[in-house]
């Protein structure tokens, strides 16, 4: 008798078992498609601050929310080109995303979004003066330690930096001082933490709250560096929300957004 009692509990076991199983399985299912892990969006580290007010106003709308990851652009080119799941890529130049248009991950050339302004910043606490007249700048120079730019190879506002001090004839005094970010954004943190004296940046990201909180900046002539013309792909096969992020970036809400970063919009 013991033993068919014993065979009957092993039985229910077993079955209780098999139908807590497929409930889960049934739970899994249902909840998969809510959950499933949204690609991200790339995005240039100046456009930081202007970006987050960007999706902001995106999801105002109804939209699903984003995941957005910044760097620099040429860091996210040689991802993408690696493979990396990013459905849109919104650069901080026109270069890197025309090369992946070559390259055929791209549904076209994109949009160029806005056009970007180099400024120079010093801490307040510097003691450094910031003005635009040519002999102001070199006592800048010859008093910082170091100077903050971006990396030329991969970040744009890092390219306009060594193409203004050239073209400003402060190349030869600057060059044995500076210290190099992998994006504009790593480059304004050296000047804010103190790590350097003076650093170069894009406007936008000086005149964000948490950089003008304790720094000066002074905007610089763009006459003297190329147009940091920044320019969005989308990637094959994007979906929806993309699509739809990549057409709400080209709408007047996103550009008013952008201009009040200091950037100029097409």
């Amino acid at each position: 008798m013991a033993v068919v009692w014993s065979f009957l509990a092993s039985r229910i076991l077993f079955t209780m078992l098999i139908r807590i199983l497929v409930l889960c399985a049934s739970m899994l299912l249902f909840v998969n498609p809510a959950c499933a892990e949204v690609s991200p969006v790339a995005v240039a580290a100046n456009m930081k601050d202007a970006f987050s007010e960007i999706a902001t106003a995106f999801q105002a709308t109804g939209k699903p929310a984003i995941r957005v990851v910044y760097g620099s652009s040429g860091n996210f080119t040689a991802q993408i080109m690696n493979g990396a799941p990013f459905n849109l890529f919104i650069s901080a130049d026109e270069y890197f995303p025309l090369e992946l248009y070559k390259n055929g991950k791209t549904v076209d050339e994109g949009k160029v979004y806005a056009i970007g302004k180099l400024a120079i910043i010093t801490k307040n606490s510097s003691g450094i003066q910031l003005e635009s007249d040519k002999a102001t700048l070199v006592k800048a120079i010859n008093k910082a330690n170091k100077i903050a730019i971006a990396k030329p190879d991969l970040a744009p506002y890092g390219k306009a930096a060594v193409e203004y001090l050239k073209a400003e004839g402060l190349w030869e005094i600057a060059k044995g001082k500076l210290v190099y970010g992998d994006n504009i954004g790593l480059a304004t943190t050296y000047v804010i933490t103190g790590a350097a004296d003076l650093g170069f940046t894009a406007v936008s990201l000086a005149k964000s709250a948490e950089v003008s909180r304790d720094t000066n900046y002074l905007p610089l002539s763009d006459q003297l560096y190329e147009p940091i013309k920044q320019r969005m792909v989308l990637m094959k096969g994007a979906p929806t929300e993309a699509v739809e992020l990549y057409q709400f970036m080209q709408g007047s809400t996103a550009k008013a957004i952008l201009r009040k970063y200091g950037y100029a919009t097409p």
